[in-house]
């Protein structure tokens, strides 16, 4: 199957570009002498620095995936992307897979050789680049960040971890990242735990603070007709799959402490050793307590199975007392809601532990071996780590899409913010940009960033979190070629088994009679080799430089 065809597949509205056309410019020379003499053109066409990046024009192709969220009309019909193709001199044909499908279609892509110049917001994991680096697929980038991506280097001089989680164990990077600014705390904790104002003043209850508090509440919700329209169809608690809550509330019982890039290994605080945290007696309780939970009807029968949409369509419906997503107000026109922070456990633990690695992706931008316009392209994708390309690729163009306030803050025009056809934010902005439902390649920071997490409500749920905020948070860690193997098999045997059990467990369909059982089970299932894997990757991330 060429990619053309396989990319018809994956979205009917994708336009139809000739891979002949799009990627004329990535067919290999053969020879080494033609490669030397195609490397040399393409040298001398770049230009290091400024724009237009190149001196005559290029065409590249990239595989590109897509959140529901973000529309379905390309992204070259879009102001940022028309705009960039007139400033660089380079047109990008973005080839749409649905993030659904993203997974498959992108191994299959790999596997047959079937790929194009690049991959964008393409959420290649870690084990991908360095297995597709390792075979040439991706370009090693080692030898072109000093020269064609400033940008880049200069974070990763500023924020170390961020070199150490981009260095795969051969010591290569093949990749440019999803990057949130470290200090940007809203943004790493992407979606907070929403509580209903209004209802909580119905009640005369005050803003949860303990975990018994929030059951409180929950309970409440249950039982009250607090929307008003005579029927029992308050929901207490609803989102897309339980885990989300488990990460929300597992800090109050003190498990989870190096954030969720990590959701099996954190530190024990007593020994300062790793810990396989799924299986203390501290994370059992987590799990008892969100049993509780759902058996007394607070949780949204539907947990297991709904998707974001279904959720938002029960949000429009002013149904929702408590709910986990980016923000109530840009999914669902949800008013009066308000993010909590770190909730008290029953043995005083206090700790926030939603919050993600600051490098969310680290496969979010790689080139190709078919890609004959190395340099460019690197260029091209680094411009959007710099301020100027940044505060481009979020923002857009300065009195089209967005305002300059009197005190200097960039704001979107009305007819984003406030649009006339009833649009959501997210709906309005597909005219102009392309970062909503995230994975893009480029670096976050808040004074440019205008989603969810700058609304007034993510910033306050920001600063409650910030007190009880984890002090050391760890990066991805990075796997030899041998360790993803079995990473990829017993232990990824272990997490499915332990996921199975755990949402047993959570329904009911488990007995916690049988905690000590599925104890010995999952460590029967080689722990031991688990944790000794995991060691080894901490031993590299910890002396990596």
């Amino acid at each position: 199957m060429n990619w053309s065809k396989l990319t018809a597949l994956t979205l009917s509205s994708v336009m139809a570009v000739s891979l002949a056309a799009g990627c004329s410019s990535s067919a290999k020379p053969e020879g080494g002498a033609g490669q030397a003499a195609g490397k040399e053109a393409a040298d001398v066409n770049v230009n290091k620095a400024g724009m237009p990046i190149v001196k005559q024009p290029i065409e590249l192709t990239f595989l590109t995936g897509l959140a529901d969220t973000n529309g379905s009309n390309s992204f070259e019909d879009r102001l940022v992307w028309k705009e960039y193709a007139k400033m660089a001199n380079v047109k990008v044909n973005f080839q749409f897979v649905p993030f659904s499908s993203l997974t498959e279609k992108r191994n299959l892509a790999l596997a047959n050789g079937d790929y194009p110049d690049a991959l964008y917001s393409a959420r290649v994991p870690a084990s991908d680049l360095m297995k597709y680096g390792s075979q040439g697929v991706f370009v090693k980038l080692n030898d072109y960040i000093d020269e064609y991506a400033p940008n880049l280097k200069k974070l990763m001089d500023k924020y170390p971890d961020l070199r150490k989680a981009l260095t795969m164990p051969d010591g290569n990077i093949y990749s440019f990242p999803s990057f949130y600014s470290p200090e940007f705390l809203p943004m790493l904790i992407g979606t907070p735990l929403w509580v209903k104002q209004d209802w909580l003043d119905k009640l005369n209850m005050k803003e949860p603070q303990t975990t018994e508090e929030l059951y409180a509440y929950l309970k409440a919700v249950k039982t009250t007709d607090l929307n008003g329209n005579g029927q029992a169809d308050e929901i207490p608690y609803s989102g897309t799959g339980i885990g989300p809550l488990i990460d929300q509330i597992k800090g109050a019982w003190g498990v989870g402490n190096r954030g969720l890039g990590h959701k099996f290994v954190d530190v024990d605080p007593q020994s300062g050793k790793l810990r396989f945290f799924r299986l203390t007696q501290n994370y059992k309780e987590v799990l008892q307590y969100v049993n509780k939970l759902y058996t007394e009807g607070l949780i949204d029968k539907d947990i297991f199975t709904q998707n974001g949409n279904a959720l938002y369509a029960k949000g429009a419906k002013d149904v929702l007392g408590a709910t986990i997503n980016p923000n109530p107000k840009t999914q669902f026109n949800g008013e009066g809601y308000f993010g909590l922070g770190a909730l008290k456990g029953p043995h005083g633990d206090q700790m926030y532990t939603h919050i993600k690695v600051p490098m969310v992706w680290p496969g979010a931008f790689v080139i190709t071996d078919k890609n004959k316009n190395i340099e460019a392209t690197i260029r091209w994708m680094d411009y959007f780590f710099s301020d100027e390309g940044a505060q481009f690729y979020f923002m857009g163009v300065e009195g089209t899409s967005y305002a300059k306030t009197a005190d200097g803050k960039l704001e979107y025009v009305d007819e984003i913010k406030k649009n006339p056809a009833g649009l959501t934010m997210d709906q309005a902005l597909t005219k102009y940009v392309t970062w909503m439902g995230g994975s893009y390649p480029g670096y976050v920071q808040e004074k440019y960033f205008k989603g969810s997490e700058t609304l007034p409500e993510s910033v306050e749920a920001g600063k409650k979190a910030q007190p009880y905020a984890l002090k050391e948070l760890w990066y991805n860690f990075n796997f030899t070629d041998a360790e993803t193997e079995y990473m990829s098999a017993q232990g990824s045997d272990i997490q499915t088994y332990i996921g199975e059990m755990e949402s047993k467990f959570i329904t009911g369909a488990a007995s916690f009679d049988e905690w000590d059982k599925y104890v010995s089970t999952v460590q029967g299932m080689g722990v031991d080799q688990y944790m000794k894997t995991y060691q080894s990757a901490y031993d590299r991330y910890s002396k990596s430089k």
